[in-house]
């Protein structure tokens, strides 16, 4: 009946005046708006940008997918290009299931933008556009567009943020491998996948008719395969394999969406997830290494002063430190998780350091560094004279090791150790007790030298040099790291949150040392009442300026480190986006892709002493090897996907894709020139 209707109904819309740079003059009617649209406003000869079909839908109305269903035909779009301009074709955001009746069609309602890639030079584009928009009747539309776009350096249109939402709703690469048997059963190798972590799944195959569309698609999870059964269509041919959208529902409501191409037959492999105790066991490695990671170096100097004190004391008080510690490590570790399982069940995706996205978090991070390093310089002090000069930190007693454990928890989140990803990942697609049961065992790794040696005191003090004044020195010394790391967290602020957030930032720690300082004067007995008052009221102040940050957050931004275009002299750079990946592999195109972050201190040293290595670079040209990189300092959905898409659930990760379109290799997440030589010269 839709069908009979819409052809009745036939409406042509002719487009409107007011045309901007980046966005036609829209078509119009009571049923959607639709304009054509660029990333960008400038072109540069040579170089891709995206165009996209805009089209937004009135309340009630929907349009369709590439393969609509049961019902309903998708939206198709004709660019007329100057000469020596070439387009692709467009790339699909992940659909919605529409039932209706009993049939099942797949397509958008509200706003979806439909990007295709364009490879040139400037001019002026024209487009022929058709769509049909449903609700209780179907009505096919169709209008004109143009852009003029000249040449110039390119800079991001007002209506780039639709395209980055848009990579956000795409489908990820499939990170296993998928087979589809005669009887539909579609069978993917999912390692680390846990059974409880799939609430539901279903497949949205790219062919119509592949399979019965309304039909139930019921899925099992067991020994790290999932396997999801069809009902085969009429087009159904397994010879051939099958290719479309699989959609996994975790428990919380939170989805992810994969390309998948199943070929024919079994799985060749059928590896199995981490069993129980491996996991436990990886996961305390990881935390073991964290210990080696630059993050948390500052907080293990000074419990090496800690050490150095306890050496020759009775083993009882060894032990106290030692749980003290121990105890404010797992307390941190099990914060942590019990915040990413609050916020997956809330549907936000979140990973391993995933606090540090937030500039707020971040500025109270430095705020921390900075007075552990004044009280470390003698500025005030924390439980004793100004002479003792412990912090929070350093100063002496189970309290003193109960927060650095958990200062040395918060200073290690930006950096990710090896034997971590896979347990982070395994435990974050498991069941709450798996996940904590994760987290505890990371920590355990990470208290367990300090809580040896402090342990054992007389083995301490054969070990590290006799107290003295030379820990007077040390202590002072170690004011320094500490200043340092808060210059670096204001760095990372300025990119999250650009000049308007370093102002915040460094107005809070302005505002702290004023804080300081009158607190020392009042401990020393100057104008103590008055003192004290003026030292609150400063600290409040710097209180005020971090939660300042909320408000700066909205503002200017600095330039997004990922469109690292130009920053190394491979074949190519750009920033990453699953689309295009997608059409680079595609093409047969060899890919880097690097995803990093600004607070992720092993990134940085990766990219330095590896990646921007003079012999891997020219490699990376004799190669013509595309260099992508993704920036995680702040909050992406679609980075977020791509990672855990690729078993990681924090940053660094790089992904090597050979050229021909052969499967992605994952690097490790500490990298030698060597290293990166090996994998790319493996192709």
């Amino acid at each position: 009946m839709h069908r009979y209707l819409a052809a009745l109904l036939f409406l042509v819309v002719a487009p409107a005046s007011g045309a901007r740079a980046a966005e036609s003059a829209p078509v119009t009617s009571p049923r959607a708006t639709v304009t054509l649209i660029s990333e960008t406003d400038r072109v540069a000869p040579g170089q891709p940008y995206r165009l996209a079909l805009r089209i937004r839908m009135a309340p009630g109305w929907h349009t369709y997918w590439r393969n609509p269903g049961d019902a309903g035909v998708p939206p198709a779009l004709a660019l007329r290009l100057p000469p020596g301009v070439t387009s692709g074709p467009i790339a699909w955001p992940v659909p919605k299931r529409q039932p209706e009746a009993t049939l099942m069609t797949y397509g958008y309602d509200g706003e979806v933008v439909l990007p295709v890639t364009v490879s040139g030079g400037p001019g002026r584009i024209a487009a022929e556009a058709t769509w049909l928009v449903c609700e209780k009747l179907c009505v096919p539309e169709e209008g004109s567009f143009s852009l003029d776009l000249p040449e110039g350096t390119p800079r991001a249109a007002p209506e780039a943020p639709l395209f980055a939402a848009t990579d956000a709703a795409m489908p990820r690469p499939l990170p296993w491998q998928a087979r589809i048997a005669p009887d539909g059963v579609l069978r993917i190798e999912a390692k680390g996948l846990a059974a409880e972590a799939v609430a539901e799944a279903w497949f949205m195959p790219a062919l119509n008719d592949s399979i019965a569309a309304p039909a139930p698609q019921p899925v099992g999870v067991q020994g790290g395969v999932l396997a999801l059964r069809l009902t085969p269509g009429g087009a159904f041919k397994p010879a051939d394999g099958l290719a479309g959208v699989l959609v996994l529902r975790e428990p919380g409501g939170a989805q992810t969406a994969f390309d998948v191409a199943a070929a024919p037959g079994p799985l060749e492999t059928a590896a199995a997830a981490p069993g129980w105790l491996e996991l436990l066991g990886l996961a305390f490695l990881g935390g073991l290494v964290l210990n080696l990671m630059p993050c948390v170096f500052p907080v293990l100097a000074m419990k090496a002063m800690g050490l150095t004190r306890l050496a020759g004391a009775a083993r009882r008080e060894g032990r106290r430190h030692a749980a003290a510690y121990a105890a404010g490590v797992m307390a941190t570790f099990l914060a942590v998780a019990f915040g990413l399982l609050a916020l997956r069940a809330a549907g936000v995706s979140a990973g391993w350091g995933f606090q540090f996205q937030s500039p707020v978090f971040v500025t109270a991070m430095a705020l921390v560094l900075f007075a552990v390093g004044l009280n470390l310089s003698g500025v005030f002090a924390m439980g004793g004279s100004i002479g003792a000069g412990q912090s929070l930190a350093a100063r002496r007693g189970p309290f003193g090791c109960f927060c650095s454990g958990m200062l040395a928890v918060l200073v290690a989140t930006p950096c990710t150790a090896p034997f971590m990803s896979v347990a982070l990942t395994a435990g974050l697609a498991g069941t709450p007790p798996v996940t904590l049961g994760v987290f505890a065992a990371l920590g355990a790794g990470l208290a367990a030298p300090y809580v040896l040696l402090a342990s054992l005191p007389q083995l301490t003090a054969t070990l590290l040099p006799k107290p003295g004044p030379w820990m007077e020195v040390l202590r002072q010394a170690l004011a320094f790291p500490m200043y340092g790391g808060a210059i670096w967290l204001v760095w990372v602020v300025s990119i999250e949150s650009g000049p308007s957030g370093v102002l915040a930032a460094l107005s809070a720690l302005g505002l702290a040392a004023v804080a300081g300082w009158l607190l020392g004067l009042a401990q020393r007995g100057a104008g103590r009442r008055l003192a004290w008052a003026l030292a609150a009221a400063f600290a409040l102040a710097s209180l005020g300026a971090v939660a300042g940050l909320t408000l700066a957050e909205g503002g200017e931004t600095a330039a997004p480190t990922q469109g690292a275009a130009g920053q190394y002299p491979a074949a190519a750079a750009g920033r990453f986006s699953a689309a295009g990946l997608a059409e680079l592999r595609a093409a047969g195109r060899p890919v880097f892709v690097n995803i990093t972050a600004a607070w992720c201190v092993s990134c940085l040293v990766n990219e330095r002493v590896a990646i921007s290595r003079a012999p891997v670079q020219a490699a990376f040209a004799r190669g013509g090897i595309v260099y992508l990189k993704g920036d995680w300092t702040r909050q992406d959905p679609a980075l977020t996907a791509y990672l855990r898409a690729n078993g990681a659930e924090g940053v660094p990760l790089y992904v090597f894709y050979p050229a021909g379109g052969k499967p992605g290799v994952i690097l490790p997440q500490i990298l030698t020139p060597s290293i990166v030589l090996e994998a790319i010269g493996a192709s």
